[in-house]
């Protein structure tokens, strides 16, 4: 799914997504100019015909070497054009330990969120029927009740688009353990995260309204979502090595390749993917092709043509001229060719599927490893370019604007921003503190995004061609930014853009300064709760007496109490994190009595450390203490403030296990 272990610590899937259908407001208009071909235009080479022979060379001089310096043990890929299969192939291994070759006709990948684009075709055949209609309240087709927020309902339009404003949820998610998988009916009720954005407003990928659309699927058709894809969808075009259900059917098995850290770890158990819709897709290459074909072919075999171009052509409001939702697909520019795509990420499994319906072209990736330091992002993405570089190139010349307003819109940009995809009424916020995006200078005054560098070959290199937009010069993408009196409201990217922005960080919980004070609290509890024990056997080593008695002892001893029982919640966090970052499973069941304990410990350890460092402050004035204790206490009240404020400001509290 297009979820990814990083997605909240590093924010690894950078993108954005429609807005409303307004265009940013900016400073006044800025002078544009030419730009030399040798800068920020691509320089196009002719076209070379697209055949296999062709096709197969260029793939076994890019693909072998790229998946082995990214550690990656397997990948298939496939290509269509005019409705024929150009080339489907397989390079490495499905399974390492018995050297089984990965066979594109019969060896399933999981391709992760690819899955959501057979759920937005069954949504779309219900449509086609007048059994679902995209702009009615959802609540019209369930058996349980979604709030309004703001007032306003959500429809099958939003979902498709993922302006429902849902925030993150991350609990029933992904798992190891075949008991976690649950039936739509269970889950869609006991999943139900909150809403953050009203409807419309604001894109914020959401798994969960995906696997919603799927329940909507089951009780309109009647049919459970499993049974339905494989009669209306695999069955008319001949999918036989593709499955929905979890674990795989028995027939299916030992086609299965396995998932694996990296070429040298070992395989890893079959992932359960609880919201199924959502994800749960295993699948050959051959069979993904087939798919790729029929929606080439105006939905042929699934959709009237009509109906397909609906689907395909829709074209959500977004952030300037950046990539767009069309309905369930997203686009995906290059070289002046529009794409419509998806991409998806399980732990293991890593893909991408891609359709020029203008050269009638479709691309399937899929690779059964994150490969080193999560290689298989910037391995899919130069497929990407370099596939339309060879085969659909361009001679676009891009504009710029000159170099004393870019420097200042440059410098506008500069700060912390927050992630639309992310968690923001409950623990799971933590996560956006510790990745927030940051927008940094170059030493030439380019802006520099370090969170997106990962997701390609190499480090961006931003030119604005126009007033706040810009381009990297190596991949074409581009960067837009929406800027209100003068201040910069949201921007986003076209990596990935149609379901994500980010706006920038408020006040009270910008890392720039909270990162910083919370390792200066730390430090000083730290320092605090050891010099604790030190002093004790300093004092009994030289026989010596406390010197503190009565209420000023007691404060004392409280303080440091409390000093310790922050470092064990510091602890609980980090080993929730740590695992949460291992395995996404973990936390969604196995680790519960850990996120109990630690929403019940952390508040009393804050507010406790707060409480008892104000009572020993007192005391310590009181009694005239010498000014290093007075100083110790000031110090010890001051650490506690902002834990406090990070325990309300992260709802780092409570019982409710939705998150």
């Amino acid at each position: 799914m297009r979820f990814v272990r990083k997605l909240m610590i590093g924010l690894a899937a950078l993108a954005a997504v429609p807005l409303m259908a307004q265009g940013p407001a900016v400073a006044p208009p800025a002078k544009k100019v030419a730009v030399p071909a040798t800068s920020a235009a691509k320089t196009a080479a002719a076209p070379v015909t697209l055949d296999r022979a062709d096709l197969e060379a260029w793939l076994d001089g890019y693909l072998p070497y790229a998946i082995e310096r990214a550690r990656i043990p397997g990948a298939v890929v496939v290509v269509v054009k005019d409705g024929q299969v150009v080339l489907e192939k397989g390079y490495g291994f499905a399974d390492v330990a018995k050297r089984a070759p990965v066979l594109p006709e019969t060896t399933l990948f999981r391709p992760g969120s690819v899955s959501k684009l057979f759920t937005w075709t069954a949504v779309m055949q219900q449509v086609e029927a007048g059994k679902l209609d995209l702009d009615k309240d959802v609540n019209a087709y369930l058996d349980f009740k979604i709030p309004p927020y703001q007032g306003k309902p959500i429809t099958l339009r939003n979902i498709m688009t993922h302006t429902a404003g849902f925030q993150e949820s991350v609990r029933y998610l992904i798992s190891s353990d075949p008991k976690a998988v649950m039936t739509l009916k269970k889950q869609m009720p006991l999943a139900l995260p909150d809403r953050v954005f009203a409807p419309g407003t604001t894109p914020a990928y959401s798994n969960y309204a995906t696997a919603l659309a799927g329940y909507i699927v089951e009780r309109a058709s009647g049919e459970d979502f499993d049974s339905y894809v494989e009669k209306h969808i695999f069955a008319p075009l001949g999918m036989t090595h593709a499955s929905f259900r979890q674990p795989l059917p028995k027939a299916l098995e030992a086609h299965m390749s396995k998932g694996y850290p990296d070429v040298t770890g070992k395989a890893q158990p079959f992932e359960m993917v609880i919201p199924a819709p959502a994800g749960s897709l295993s699948a050959s290459g051959a069979d993904m092709g087939k798919f790729m074909i029929a929606h080439l072919n105006d939905g042929a075999g699934l959709l009237k043509p009509e109906t397909a171009k609906m689907m395909h052509d829709y074209k959500a409001p977004g952030v300037g001229p950046l990539n767009s939702m069309a309905l369930g697909f997203y686009e995906q520019w290059v070289n002046g060719h529009r794409a419509i795509a998806h991409g998806g990420d399980t732990v293991w499994f890593h893909s991408y599927l891609w359709l020029f319906p203008d050269a009638d072209i479709g691309v399937y990736i899929s690779m059964n490893s994150p490969g080193k330091a999560g290689d298989a992002g910037a391995v899919r993405s130069a497929l990407f370019h370099k596939f339309a570089d060879r085969y659909l190139p361009s001679t676009e010349k891009p504009g710029t604007v000159d170099a004393k307003t870019a420097a200042a819109h440059a410098q506008m940009m500069v700060g912390n921003y927050e992630s639309s995809r992310g968690s923001f009424t409950n623990f799971m916020s933590l996560f956006g503190l510790l990745g927030q995006a940051t927008i940094g200078l170059t030493e030439d005054g380019k802006i520099t995004l370090p969170a997106l560098d990962g997701l390609g070959a190499g480090a961006r290199d931003w030119v604005e061609v126009e007033p706040f937009v810009w381009r990297d010069t190596g991949t074409g993408e581009r960067l837009a930014a929406e800027v209100k009196d003068g201040r910069v409201t949201r921007w986003s990217v076209d990596a990935g853009s149609p379901f994500m922005v980010f706006e920038p960080a408020p006040a009270g919980t910008n890392a720039a300064w909270l990162n910083p004070a919370l390792i200066f609290a730390l430090g000083i509890v730290l320092l605090a709760a050891l010099a604790w024990p030190v002093r004790a056997l300093v004092r009994r080593s030289f026989k010596a007496d406390f010197a503190l008695e009565g209420k000023a002892r007691r404060a004392y001893r409280l303080s440091r109490l409390f000093a310790w029982l922050v470092l064990a919640a510091l602890a609980g966090w980090i080993g929730l994190i740590m695992a949460f970052s291992a395995d996404i499973g973990s936390i969604g069941g196995p680790l519960d009595w850990l996120i109990h304990l630690l929403r019940i410990l952390t508040p009393l350890a804050t507010f406790g450390l707060l409480v008892t460092a104000l009572w020993h402050l007192g005391q310590s004035i009181k009694g005239k203490r010498r000014w290093t204790m007075k100083l110790g206490a000031v110090l010890l009240v001051l650490a506690a403030l902002p834990l406090v404020w990070v325990t309300l400001a992260f709802h780092l509290y409570g019982f409710n296990m939705v998150y």
